[in-house]
């Protein structure tokens, strides 16, 4: 379901309690993306995310997607804690909307190499008054997993990592970003940077299972994060957005 967040200047899809499945700006705005040269351990995170909204003249509902890395994937249940107390920053922010929804997109993963030794935020999109026509939005991050589940049961080919499951898992989680897309009216070709979150090789579907569907978004290919999804057993993870502005903060 596409709701309006009219404080924070855009619309999202909403998804399951932590966070929503995507947002797009709303005329008059686009949404802007920034990520930290090093991730910051939350606490940290979120006062560098409030002090650039403050030096931007945005208040703390414009911020509409959250990027955070974590030591390893937690177990389904560790998830659940884990999201107990992220949400209740954001409801300290007053960012949740009546009935505790979020409207914030989120992807959590976990870096297979040299990760961080606790949760840290690594990046972040926003709202900003904006002339420009062109539609600008931020996909929450999605495994093998149906929308709004968190049942283990439902994870797309469980507990299989042979290439063909791989490949398979990867066409669901396109099927799902597509689905996002649409529900914010929006298509490929409005996207800037697409990402692809897993250990496991894409060299042989890449081309027909990931970039021919993108169209001409593929002129600005993929980023591979050689990392795990946020779940144990969830194998492959992407996002998506599309935005005018990238900032590099130290």
């Amino acid at each position: 379901m596409r709701l309006s967040n009219p404080r924070g200047g855009y619309d999202f899809l909403s998804g399951i309690r932590p966070y929503s499945a995507g947002a797009v700006a709303q005329n008059g705005y686009e949404i802007e993306h920034a990520r930290f040269l090093e991730p910051l351990d939350l606490k940290t995170g979120f006062e560098a995310v409030e002090a650039h909204l403050r030096r931007m003249n945005r208040p703390k509902q414009a911020l509409c997607g959250i990027e955070l890395r974590s030591p390893r994937p937690f177990s389904f249940s560790g998830f659940e804690e884990f999201n107990k107390g992220y949400v209740a920053v954001l409801r300290a922010w007053d960012i949740l909307l009546a009935g505790e929804v979020n409207p914030v997109a989120r992807t959590n993963v976990a870096p297979e190499i040299s990760p961080p030794a606790q949760p840290c935020l690594y990046g972040f999109s926003y709202t900003v008054p904006s002339e420009s026509k062109r539609r600008t939005f931020v996909l929450a991050g999605a495994g093998e997993l149906p929308e709004g589940s968190l049942d283990p049961h439902e994870v797309v080919r469980r507990g299989e990592t042979s290439p063909e499951a791989i490949r398979e898992k990867a066409r669901f989680v396109m099927k799902l970003m597509q689905g996002r897309l649409q529900g914010l009216g929006l298509s490929w070709a409005d996207a800037t940077m697409t990402a692809i979150y897993t250990v496991h090789d894409i060299g042989g579907f890449l081309r027909d299972d990931i970039l021919r569907p993108m169209g001409k978004a593929s002129g600005h290919g993929v980023h591979w994060y050689y990392a795990r999804p946020p779940i144990e057993t969830i194998e492959y993870e992407m996002d998506v957005r599309g935005t005018l502005r990238d900032l590099m903060l130290s």
